[in-house]
């Protein structure tokens, strides 16, 4: 049986890579996807790919900075299922600019996008989550996250605040059915730390700080998302789960 059966689903940053990953693979498993991304274009490419295998979907321009662009998005889906079960907060973008070198403004963009993305989301598509028994929200953060490191800052503070944001999402929405998880990518092969990857010596540097002796990929995330999607993690609330081979485990 298929695990997102019918269950409406809005993935942000579906576009391209992790995101457009994930939008396939939930479509397989049964879901209505919804793809939001600044690139509309992109989204419906993804979008083709998914009915072309017979699976549904819809795509919308999203920037999620934007509180005006996020309720024409949580009204559209009203309009279009009047029910949504699942939400990913997926959009992210990543820097490892030192804190001496980062300006104020590449700061507020990071926290803009990582974070305050998250919450617009969050408190944009609880009203319509609530109409529902049971829903997931499903927050990207990163072990960044979870600790710190030589490059970086905004970006390690964002997806800090998003762990700590989902806890009390959890908390103070689990009454009403939904629950909320943090999913923390470690190394992933993904256009967001490609040029970390990008020479031999980079890739080999990366790889020898994980237990498990290889880079993630898309799919080993994927099926985290997943989990956290289905009623398979029914019990599952306020938690984070790690994929990181182990980086953070040392």
């Amino acid at each position: 049986m298929e695990r997102l059966q019918n269950k409406v689903t809005l993935i942000t940053g579906a576009g391209k890579g992790q995101g457009a990953y994930e939008a396939e693979l939930f479509a397989s498993e049964g879901a209505k996807v919804v793809l939001a991304d600044v690139n509309l274009e992109s989204c419906v490419e993804i979008q083709k790919k998914i009915e072309s295998k017979g699976g549904h979907a819809i795509s919308m321009s999203l920037d999620v900075t934007s509180e005006s662009e996020w309720i024409k998005c949580v009204r559209r889906i009203q309009n279009t299922y009047n029910a949504l079960h699942v939400l990913v907060n997926n959009a992210g973008i990543y820097s490892r600019i030192p804190i001496m070198d980062a300006s104020t403004k590449e700061f507020q963009q990071i926290i803009d996008v990582n974070l305050k993305g998250v919450f617009l989301g969050t408190k944009h598509s609880i009203p319509l989550m609530k109409k529902s028994d049971f829903s997931s929200i499903i927050n990207i953060s990163s072990t960044a996250g979870l600790v710190g490191n030589q490059g970086g800052g905004a970006y390690g503070a964002s997806k800090g605040g998003v762990r700590l944001f989902t806890k009390y999402t959890a908390i103070q929405h689990a009454t009403d059915g939904i629950r909320a998880n943090s999913v923390h990518p470690g190394p992933i092969d993904t256009d967001m730390i490609a040029e970390n990857l990008s020479t031999k010596e980079g890739r080999a540097s990366s790889i020898s700080k994980i237990p498990l002796g290889r880079i993630g990929n898309s799919h080993d995330v994927a099926m985290a998302v997943l989990f956290l999607a289905s009623d398979e993690s029914s019990f599952v609330t306020g938690s984070e789960i790690v994929v990181d081979g182990g980086l953070t485990a040392q």
